[in-house]
């Protein structure tokens, strides 16, 4: 039957057709419904661009294994070390967004590595943000041998004579880096940087007093507890809630010195909404469990959620801040 008579026809076999039609399209529509894959199918793979061990890698590893009990598959953590994290972010950017491989990572991969490094990879064009999942903040910690007791007390000590302090840091590019560049430039002072491979290295030698004083992310805990060093602020826009008793660098009369780092997820470009919001809410459950908040705390972290949209939004604001501070204070890795 044509169109034309279909729709001229009686209105007893119009009826008939219409639900002859109905039924037809129902049968087209129902197996592409079925064909439709859950998530997940299979093991998910989390891309970490840190050696094992390093706090990027520990929250990675505890955010996996709660997300395998909550979603029924193995979530396996897979690093790959290597320019601050631009080859774990690459190599996800690469994947099938499926939801199978996401990045977890600190938020520098996104807001400073492109104004550091020299690559094709523009993780805010080639990755989709999908929350926050945690925070250190960092804290001014000088060698056991310093007579400073505040950070006015540093300020005059460096002011007195320029370019002779040093800090240490974990890495040229680094957030504990990019910390005391901020604190040059809020403090007005001239104070030698000397990049380490790591965190650990750059707090031994403040230990040993070779650096003057370091931003420390979180790993000089039991050496402020035991008096081997001295904490002299804390390098965030708020008070540590370790270190309750402690004024922040702005407190002491120096605003704009404060940077946290920050822990986020992040997926190939495509995923399927309902998967990245189906991650979300899940991350969300899992970081306020009090098992997960003790041992982020253990690694002197908060389980602090961002949610996509406030996500987005830190990203673009840490971005306009670092790109500016590598700029003015003409930081470059390559």
């Amino acid at each position: 039957m044509t169109l034309f008579k279909a729709l001229t026809a009686p209105a007893p076999r119009r009826r008939a057709t219409a639900a002859l039609l109905a039924l037809t399209l129902t049968a087209w529509i129902a197996p592409a419904q079925a064909q439709a894959p859950a998530w997940p199918s299979k093991p998910i793979r989390v891309v970490v661009g840190f050696a094992p061990g390093g706090t990027t890698d520990v929250m990675a590893r505890l955010i996996s294994q709660q997300l395998a009990e909550a979603l029924g598959q193995p979530v396996l953590v897979d690093n790959k070390p290597g320019a601050s994290g631009n080859i774990a972010a690459a190599e996800v950017a690469r994947a099938t967004p499926d939801g199978h491989t996401l990045l977890i990572a600190p938020t520098s991969v996104e807001t400073a590595n492109p104004w550091l490094f020299k690559s094709s990879l523009l993780p805010s064009r080639d990755l989709t943000p999908v929350v926050a999942v945690g925070r250190t903040q960092m804290y001014l910690v000088a060698k056991p041998q310093s007579t400073a007791h505040d950070v006015k007390e540093l300020v005059a000590q460096a002011k007195a004579a320029p370019g002779k302090m040093s800090y240490a840091s974990s890495g040229a590019g680094t957030a504990p880096h990019l910390a005391c560049e901020l604190f040059k430039v809020a403090t007005g002072t001239y104070v030698t940087h000397i990049p380490y491979r790591g965190a650990a290295p750059a707090l031994q030698d403040v230990l040993s007093g070779q650096a003057d004083f370091v931003c420390d992310p979180g790993i000089a805990f039991p050496h402020i507890r035991s008096n081997k060093v001295k904490l002299l602020g804390i390098v965030s826009a708020r008070r540590s809630p370790f270190f309750p008793d402690v004024p922040t660098v702005a407190e002491q009369g120096f605003p704009g010195a404060d940077l946290d780092i920050w822990f986020g997820l992040w997926a190939p470009n495509g995923t399927p909404p309902e998967v990245l919001a189906r991650l979300g809410r899940e991350v969300g459950t899992l970081l306020s469990q009090p098992n997960v908040k003790a041992r982020y705390a253990d690694l002197g972290g908060e389980t602090t959620y961002l949610d996509n949209t406030e996500f987005r939004k830190l990203l673009i604001d840490e971005n306009k801040r670092l790109s500016a501070l590598i700029k003015q204070q003409k930081i470059n890795v390559d």
